[in-house]
């Protein structure tokens, strides 16, 4: 793997224009075919196999004509204080209002709230219901704007007109200025880190091509895929922390390989090859965990999933590719000032001493990737770091493992659900219509359960709908029946139900499942099916089908990360001890997003004004996204720790160097990606708002307390034990090379087959000058 991505990388830098130009390309041809698609439609939101899901399809089959998949929308009145919805003055208001909506584009039909009984009690709610023709995310802009600006002339008159339903929903805001203010902190993070304006901007620019191309590939494809806004907002996500992270890694390891002497060529084939290795691995776990969605088997979550993956492949060639290419156009502007004196007194000091008299870490038998080695320097905040871990790693152990546990606490009262228009902020038109439905209906007004009776082998199909519905009446939380409402061939009847409790509830929830196991028994009794659907008991559904696929999805992608990492690490317990800790992190990351969105705790400081359910997608989406992540900070801080002991130090050692080499970076990478997943939490949509707040506290768990202080101390505490593989299973695994040992065996060749004697000091080890023997050493600390 080594070898190849060395190669890889050298001819990308040697063959620049060709690698840019054809980037360019695509990124143009992808734009070009974004910006001529056609506009993509509604997203058929299915859950196949729920009963839910079921009944809506009925309804479609036994309906025909009814727009079953229609938007409805809601302009609720509220009477002035002292007066009624009834008086002559605000019926007469109100009828107005009806017979202009009843002239708008794409409109099915509009109630009379007075001829249908949509008044409440006390006479000072009424509402009037519109149904199109075509969901939500299909109407014209022009037909949503008619909506809202239908009750212009009524509040004119002094009424309260707040309008709701699905028909305002439009394409989900991803937080544009909260992005804008990401990228600027990833810019900062990036120009501290690699000390250079230039440095900093390859990443930045390279994550924005990738992203470019995913985004408007998926928008070009939108139509004939059926992918919703949400699939492009999460590759917009994903793409742009992988691609500037993955980026920033390979740069990183090119200063170093700058620093040690080697010509940029050489620099940008060695940082490929090493760093490139692991970028290949985590980009290969993230994919693993985003595709393996589709054993859900909900399609939108399955499209979101593979449409992110791919987004994230584009950001692995990318950087193996461009990044390359782009160091050749940067030349050597890509170090810091003051970098090159410090690198030229080092080459010229370098070559008048021997490996032997340098630092008491060189490997017996092996040589430092350039024949030299570093002067002792000062150590930095990473050396400091792992140093004071390894001298008390069972209380950082303790305290990081106690300290996630109790972060998680709050996710054992996790409540799932789907945000509605109560989980919007006050400040819309659509929360406050909720408010005005729930204050003169009750609160289970606004979820509506729609019991469909399917009475096609009943002997009686009339007798039977009128048995589901003297059932229903005799639940408890039952607050209206409605009568049932045969189709035309008389064999299918549908039921409205309206609950006393919110549409979120549990006791809602209860009602559902207490009507399914009604029908059961009205089965037994007609051979009639009774089927719940409407939007809450698809979410009801929606949400149990994720639950029942968590277990079955975590295990798929563990277990085929667990073994990519035993490959990628040859060890049983690295890989074991990595998604245990990705575990904790998720776990105390659920924790916390039940306290802020459930539970409201420091609600007002993201913009949380209405706490209630967590989304149901929230917890399996979590697994995906941060395992795939989290593995990402395991590979690159733990593949420099496996490269140092291969090459000879002792474990303790080997975890000090793997944060002196990692630890700045992988910080670096853990901000940026925070930022970016935070720049989300700006979005007014609940649901985005909510999944960049998870995501970048579970950045902010897994990278500076499990990869940053619970990772060195449990290796800490291991040992020797922590690298230890059978050897029948050291023999069956493949040789991957993430370490580039297959590197340093070229170098070795390249010295004994240049110098006589300088190749023989230089091995340490007083053997023949044949690369043979110094090649089986390599192999063999491969295999430590």
């Amino acid at each position: 793997m080594a070898t190849f991505l060395y190669t890889l990388g050298r001819l990308a830098f040697r063959r620049r224009h060709f690698v840019a130009l054809i980037w360019v390309a695509l990124l143009t041809l992808a734009g070009v075919g974004a910006a001529s698609a056609p506009a993509a439609g509604s997203t058929s939101f299915s859950i196949p196999g729920t009963e839910a899901q079921k009944a809506f399809d009925l309804l479609e089959q036994r309906f025909p004509g009814t727009s079953a998949d229609g938007a409805t929308g809601r302009i609720v009145f509220k009477a002035p204080d002292g007066q009624k919805m009834t008086d002559a003055d605000n019926k007469t208001t109100v009828a107005k209002t009806v017979e202009e909506l009843r002239g708008g584009s794409e409109v099915v039909s509009v109630t009379d709230p007075f001829t249908t009984n949509a008044v409440s009690k006390d006479g000072t709610v009424a509402y009037t219901s519109v149904t199109y023709d075509l969901p939500g995310m299909e109407l014209k802009e022009s037909t949503r704007d008619a909506l809202e600006a239908a009750g212009d002339d009524a509040r004119d008159t002094g009424l309260t007109v707040d309008v709701g339903g699905d028909a305002l929903q439009a394409a989900a805001e991803a937080g544009a200025v909260g992005e804008v203010i990401g990228l600027a902190i990833a810019a900062v993070v990036l120009v501290i880190t690699l000390g250079s304006l230039v440095a900093a901007g390859l990443p930045l620019l390279t994550a924005i091509i990738g992203v470019g191309i995913g985004v408007s590939t998926i928008t070009m494809l939108a139509k004939a895929l059926d992918l919703g806004d949400t699939t492009s907002t999460l590759a917009l996500m994903i793409g742009l922390a992988v691609g500037i992270d993955y980026a920033l890694f390979i740069v990183s390891r090119y200063r170093s390989e700058l620093a040690e002497g080697r010509e940029r060529e050489e620099a940008a084939g060695r940082a490929t090859g090493t760093a490139g290795s692991a970028v290949v691995f985590a980009g290969l776990t993230v994919v693993i965990a985003l595709a393996g969605l589709a054993v859900v088997n909900v399609p939108m979550l399955t499209k979101m999933g593979l449409a992110a993956a791919g987004t994230v492949v584009v950001a692995v060639l990318i950087a193996l590719t461009m990044i390359p290419a782009m160091l050749g156009y940067a030349g050597r502007k890509i170090r810091p000032a003051g970098e090159k004196r410090k690198t030229s007194e080092k080459r010229k000091s370098s070559e008048k001493r021997k490996p032997s008299e340098e630092g008491e870490s060189a490997a017996e038998g092996t040589s430092s990737d350039t024949g030299t080695s570093e002067k002792p320097a000062k150590p930095n905040m990473g050396t400091r770091w792992a140093s004071f871990v390894i001298r008390r790693p069972i209380a950082v152990l303790v305290l990081g493992v106690v300290g996630l546990g109790a972060i998680a606490l709050p996710a054992t009262q996790l409540q799932l659900g789907l945000p509605d228009d109560g989980s919007q902020p006050t400040s819309t038109t659509q929360r406050r219509a909720y408010d005005l439905l729930s204050e003169g209906f009750g609160p289970g007004f606004n979820g509506p359960l729609m019991i469909v009776v399917d009475a096609k082998d009943s002997d009686d199909p009339t007798a039977a709908f009128g048995d589901v519905a003297d059932g229903i009446k005799g639940l408890e939380d039952v607050v209206t029946v409605t009568p049932p409402a045969p189709n035309k061939a008389g064999d299918t009847a549908t039921i409205t139900v309206i609950p006393n409790s919110k549409p979120s509830s549990a006791q809602t929830e209860d009602l559902v499942h207490a009507i399914r196991d009604k029908g059961a028994d009205v089965k037994a009794d007609t051979d009639a099916d009774v089927l719940v659907t409407g939007t809450t008991a698809m979410n009801i559904d929606f949400s149990q089908k994720l639950n029942d696929a968590l277990i079955p999805y975590l295990a798929l992608v563990v277990g085929l990360a667990f073994l990519l990492l035993i490959v990628v690490f040859r060890s049983i317990l690295v890989p074991l001890k990595a998604a245990l800790g990705f575990l904790l992190s998720v776990l105390a990351a659920l924790g916390a997003v039940v306290a802020v969105f459930q539970w409201g705790w420091l609600g007002g400081l993201i913009g949380v004004e209405e706490t209630g359910p967590i989304m149901s997608m929230m917890p399996i989406f979590m697994v995906g996204v941060v395992f795939g992540l989290a593995m990402d900070y395991e590979v690159f801080l733990v593949t420099r720790m496996r490269e140092a002991y291969v090459h000879g130090e002792t474990p303790s050692q080997a975890v000090v160097t793997g944060f002196r080499h990692s630890a700045r970076v992988v910080v670096a990478a853990a901000i940026i990606m925070m930022a970016v997943f935070g720049g989300f939490i700006s979005s007014s949509e609940s649901m985005i708002k909510m999944i960049g707040f998870g995501l970048a506290i579970a950045v902010f768990f897994d990278a500076f307390v499990v990869r940053m202080a619970i990772v060195p101390a449990v290796l800490a505490l291991l040992g020797k034990k922590a690298w230890w593989l059978p050897k029948w299973l050291d023999r069956a695994l493949p040789n991957v090379d993430v370490e580039g040992e297959g590197l340093r065996a070229q170098d070795d060749r390249t010295k004994d087959a240049g110098s006589g004697s300088d190749s023989d000091s230089d091995s340490g080890s007083g053997s023949d000058p044949g690369s043979d023997s110094g090649s089986d050493e390599d192999r063999e600390l491969v295999r430590v």
